[in-house]
């Protein structure tokens, strides 16, 4: 999106919706109803060192707001405690942190830190994948879903089906639920590498059925 608007993808900045869990119609009600899911900072990392202050005010808006389910995504786990507020205690209930990792060894970085951190509502994110990534050891019961996506863009590197195949069995024997979340750009299947735009992307993940619920 940076890229699409001609932004500078390293300035990091508030934007005009920072506060809109707490914003309110002029009838006095709520914007964002309750029982949505937030989902939250999508376009950046929620743990960035640069948001220290500002996740301040975030953690206070979501505390407020307990009426919703906020849904984060990071790679920074290991900064997951950094201003964390002190009424956490084992998580609030309203709050799902996902750890990405995309490889080996990011998996074998994070997700020691995520079993170990006070979180209700814990999930795995292999977005992008880009290579065979085993996460026997860490599917765990307090691991509540796996999500598995291709990379998007022109750049994007190639995901093969064979690995979103293998994550699928390891969540299977470990009774995990399991996401085929999208293709990615460039996708191999069979050995047949697919350039798939980005539209179809969602929508062929979809169609390969594979998504298993336990």
């Amino acid at each position: 999106m940076d890229a699409k608007f001609e932004r500078d993808a390293s300035v990091i900045s508030r934007n005009a919706s920072f506060n809109l869990p707490l914003m309110k119609t002029r009838y006095g009600r709520y914007k964002l109803q309750p029982g949505e899911i937030i989902y939250t900072c999508f376009t950046s990392d929620f743990f960035l060192d640069e948001a220290d202050d500002w996740r301040v005010d975030a953690w206070r808006m979501i505390r407020i707001r307990s009426d919703l389910h906020f849904f984060i995504i990071t790679k920074r786990i290991h900064r997951f405690e950094v201003n964390l507020p002190i009424d956490w205690g084992e998580g609030y209930e309203h709050v799902t942190i996902c750890s990405t990792c995309e490889n080996q060894d990011r998996a074998n970085f994070r997700l020691p830190i995520l079993l170990s951190l006070p979180i209700r509502h814990k999930a795995i994110i292999c977005e992008p994948l880009l290579e065979r990534i085993n996460l026997s050891q860490w599917l765990r019961p307090s691991i509540e879903s796996v999500v598995v996506g291709g990379e998007s863009g022109k750049n994007a590197r190639i995901c093969d089906y064979n690995w979103v195949l293998d994550i699928r069995e390891q969540c299977i024997k470990a009774r995990i639920p399991f996401h085929f979340k999208q293709t990615g750009a460039r996708f191999v299947k069979d050995g047949r590498l697919y350039r798939i735009k980005r539209p179809d992307q969602h929508l062929q993940a979809a169609k390969a059925g594979i998504n298993w619920l336990y």
